[in-house]
Order: structure tokens, then sequence, then C-alpha cells
């Protein structure tokens, strides 16, 4: 073969002496990885879970021994201001009516107007003396047992895509929800009801929607499934015009099919999953009616968590969503998200408080703090939070200064506060800070991979190892990033 007609690479691999030089590296190469793989100093390969597509659901072992089998996350839509409840700003009262130096003049809707003092009185709490707002007494009671981390930050400042970003670890839509990613990996521990529950709030769904529990590109069996106190899961029931002994008798008999067809398909992985999840729908038509008929609640549970309460609707019906949720994690249920807030409506049905922040937080404060806290009480009474990690989340702060001509703080994805209590997390701890005026992260500063990679942590789950393999892409929660916030942990 001439030569000439070689590519410059094909002319070094003719070259004898390159050829025996990288053969001797290349053995070189390959003996240190031996050692090193005997030694235990590789990386541990990325591995999908082995899911039997018969079974999507039956339990799974994690990476490594977990703090926490199941999760409760309290998700406040709307972008709660930190400044009016958990990081407490007192140069914010000394220069209350002040333009920030060197502040910006315009920020996300408008306008930058004077910095402004926090709306409520603060005092400190507990044996901690964490100072904490009067907006949230019964919160407020439970911050020796929080994990507070008031150094997270975002990388948008727009509801929608934040949201995604907090639930999926992207702003875009089409990636699965952490609760998608948790089911994925660990099953549940009851094959009756869904591994993934999500509770929307009484007054509407959040801003991203079903985005907040969606499947992404993971098998569409490890979605979440909405429901609700109110709204338990919809077209569960037969019609009224057919007989239970009717509908057995189709049961049985579909089930008698399903099985004969998949014995003569048995490599029909998508067969399998489309039965399992019809079995699933048929158990769940004696599991749901009975978990969401919250009538054998005695009157103390029910005043406890103030779902009594006739004169606020709204703070009944999140009340009673707080007692679904606790009575889905004692029957096993993997992940529940209760949502806090709604859709975009001027900061009337969510936190988005852009016009009267304290008109509208004293109502929505109203609704959020006794349930909640009852909540983290009642599954503590029951010795379920030694098992059980609970999240409060919101999708970015708010700003030291109001808005020009209003009574709000604007949006504020370079600094704010959500926390965890329960199995695993280190009790009554404020991790990271925000500058004087609360407007940026300035100590251990943490971006929201950090927080979600520190809760799959905490479930046995090693983020840079759970992964799914999509369009060619190793695809995971944390995208590229994530580090585990190890201070807040035992």
């Amino acid at each position: 073969m001439n030569p000439e007609h070689l590519s410059l690479t094909g002319r070094h691999l003719l070259d004898r002496r390159r050829f025996l030089s990288n053969t001797a590296t290349a053995l070189g190469s390959i003996a240190l990885t031996n050692l090193l793989g005997l030694d235990g100093l590789l990386a541990a390969p990325a591995s999908a879970p082995v899911i039997d597509p018969a079974h999507p659901f039956a339990p799974r072992r994690s990476h490594f021994a977990p703090k926490a089998k199941n999760v409760v996350m309290i998700f406040c839509a709307g972008a709660v201001s930190q400044l009016e409840t958990w990081d407490y700003k007192p140069e914010l009262i000394t220069h209350d009516g002040k333009p920030l130096p060197g502040g910006p003049a315009v920020t996300f809707q408008g306008p930058a107007g004077n910095l402004a003092r926090p709306q409520y009185e603060f005092r400190p709490r507990g044996q901690t003396g964490k100072w904490v707002s009067d907006m949230i007494p019964h919160l407020a009671e439970l911050t020796d047992d929080i994990a507070f981390i008031h150094s997270l930050t975002s990388i948008t400042n727009t509801h929608g895509p934040a949201e995604n970003f907090l639930s999926t670890g992207f702003t875009f839509d089409g990636f699965p929800s952490i609760g998608s990613w948790v089911s994925y990996a660990l099953g549940s521990e009851n094959q009756d009801l869904p591994a993934y529950v999500a509770i929307p709030d009484p007054r509407g769904v959040p801003q991203a929607g079903s985005n907040n529990w969606g499947p992404g590109f993971l098998p569409a069996v490890f979605q979440g499934t909405p429901m609700s106190a109110k709204d338990p899961v919809r077209h569960l029931a037969p019609p009224a015009n057919i007989a239970k002994s009717s509908d057995d008798a189709a049961r049985s008999l579909l089930q008698r099919m399903n099985a004969r067809h998949l014995e003569e398909h048995p490599g029909d992985g998508r067969l399998a999953a489309r039965i399992a999840s019809y079995e699933l729908a048929a158990r769940m038509q004696l599991s749901v009616p009975e978990i969401s008929d919250l009538s054998t609640e005695p009157a103390h549970i029910l005043k406890m968590y103030g779902a009594d309460d006739e004169s606020n609707t709204n703070k009944a019906g999140f009340a009673r969503n707080c007692i679904l949720a606790r009575r889905l994690i004692e029957r096993g249920v993997r992940f529940v998200q209760l949502f806090n807030g709604a859709y975009a409506s001027g900061g009337e049905l969510n936190w988005d408080g852009h016009n009267k922040l304290k008109e509208q937080y004293d109502k929505h404060a109203e609704i959020l703090d006794q349930p909640a806290a009852a909540l983290i009480r009642d599954l503590q009474q029951r010795g379920l939070l030694e098992d059980t990690l609970v999240v409060w989340c919101t999708e970015f702060g708010r700003m030291p200064f109001f808005q020009k001509g209003a009574q709000g703080r604007d949006h504020n994805p370079d600094g704010f506060t959500c926390w965890l209590t329960g199995a695993g997390v280190k009790a009554g701890v404020s991790h990271g800070e925000t500058d004087p005026l609360g407007q940026k992260a300035v100590k251990d500063i943490h971006p929201l991979y950090d927080f979600n990679a520190t809760i799959l942590h905490l479930l046995g789950l090693d983020h840079e190892q759970l992964t799914f393999e999509h369009n060619g892409v190793r695809r995971r929660l944390t995208n590229v990033h994530g580090n585990v916030i190890r201070d807040v942990l035992t």
C-alpha cells in the first residue's frame, strides 16, 4: 500500500517504534488500572437500577445504608421571602427606607425601590436561640429540630423554570422530577399505592404544573400520582351502572388474558410494565378510598392540624392534605410532594409577593404554618420521623428592597433558605450565610444541585451514580454538578 494514500494517523500506525512505544504505555495503563481497582481506589461505574418490568415498584437496594426511607417535601410555590421567615437581618431595620448603595436600578419586574425592614417581628426560639419570624409561630417552635441552609442559589429568577430547576435539576421541560428519580432507584414498600404521590394545594397546581412530578425520559410508571384529600385519584371507581360482580369478573378475565399474552411474549418489557400499571390501578381501587377517607381520624388530630377550621377553607384543605401525607408515609409510600401555593396570580394564590407582601403573606402563612408544623410533630410522635426526611423548599428568595412604588419584593435567586428535618439531619443548625442585607449568599454557597444531592444521599443514593441513559447521554438529577452538604448531616 502506498503510504501517500494514508492519513497522518494511518502513517503513524505503520511506524514500528511508535507502535511499540504506545503498546508499552497501554500495558502500563492496564496494569495501573488493575492495581487501583484491587485497592478500591477507582470510582465506581455508574449503573442503572435493575428493574423487573412486571414489578417496577418492588423495593430495591440503595447504593449505601440510608438514613431515611421516605421523604415528605413541602414545596412552597411562588418564592417565599427568606427575609420574612428564616433569615433574620437586623441591618435591614437599621437601613429601612434607604437606597441600597451600588444596588441594581432595575430588577426582574421593574425599577428597584428602597431597602425595607422585615415585615414581621423576629425573636429567638428554643434552645438554639435561632431568630425566626412571628409570621410562622408554629413552625418557629420546631427550630431546634431543623437544619437551615441559608446560602442556596438558583440559576434563574423566573418561576416556571425555577420550579423545574428545583424539582428536576434543569430549567427546561422534559427532565425527571426528584420523586421520579427516587422511585426509579428505590421502588416502594407498599405495592398497593403509588411509590410517588404529588399533593397539589387546594388553590390549584404550581406554575410548572406536572413538570414538578413528571417522569421526563424515565419510564412513565415512575411519574408522581397527583391526588389530594379533596380530589383522590380520578377515574378510579367503576361507573355506577356496573355491578361489583361484573367488574370483578372482567378484571379476572383481563388478568388471565394478560398472563397468557405475557407467556407468549416473555421479553416484552413494555407489555409487562403496562400490565403492572393496570394491576396497580386495580389494587388502588381498594387502597386509595381507604387512605383518603379522613373520617377515621380522631377529633384531636383534626384540631391539631387545623383541618376542622371552618373559617378558613384553604387552611382546612391544606391541613387535610398534610394528614393525607402522613397516612401515605405510614403505609410506606416512598416520596410525597406536598404543595403549598398555586400558579401565578399576583401573589393572591401563592407566595409571589411583589406588591402587597404583608397583606398576602398574612393569608398564606395562616394556611401553611399550623398544618405543616402539625405534620412534623405527628410524624415525630408516631416514631415515623426516625425514617422520614422532611424537606421544606421554595424555588428562590426575595430582594432586600421593595419594588419602586410597591409594598413587595422582587425575585432573588442569589441567596435564599430551605431546610431539612428528620432522619439523618443534624438538629438545630444553621449552615451558610447571606450578606448583612440578605441579598446574596456569601458563605458556604450552595446551588440547588447540592440540595438535591443531599436529599438523595440521605436516601442512600449517590447522586453521581444514579443515572439513566437518554439520547446517548448518561443523565442524572444533578446534571454534572452537585456536592452533598455534609455539615447538616448527623
